[in-house]
């Protein structure tokens, strides 16, 4: 069996330790919930940083300031 533990009013539920250890989570980090049948699903949330290369970048805009990125993006959404 598994271990159990309790859930409070508030909805926040203490790891016990043991788990923490062998997934490796520490005070402070991050964490993402997923739903998949009926069971939940827990990883370490994203970081934005670590995302970064993930998405091309148009060569025309590519080395841009992000207020100019956002202005054209502005700009070409306007009909």
């Amino acid at each position: 069996m598994g271990r159990i533990a309790a859930v409070t009013s508030r909805g926040q539920v203490l790891l016990p330790v043991d788990v923490r250890h062998a997934l490796g989570i520490e005070t402070g980090d991050r964490q993402s919930f997923t739903l998949a049948d009926d069971r939940i699903v827990v990883r370490p949330a994203p970081d934005f940083l670590a995302l970064a290369g993930s998405v091309a970048v148009p060569d025309d805009i590519r080395g841009l300031p992000w207020g100019d990125i956002r202005d054209r993006a502005r700009q070409a959404t306007r009909v």
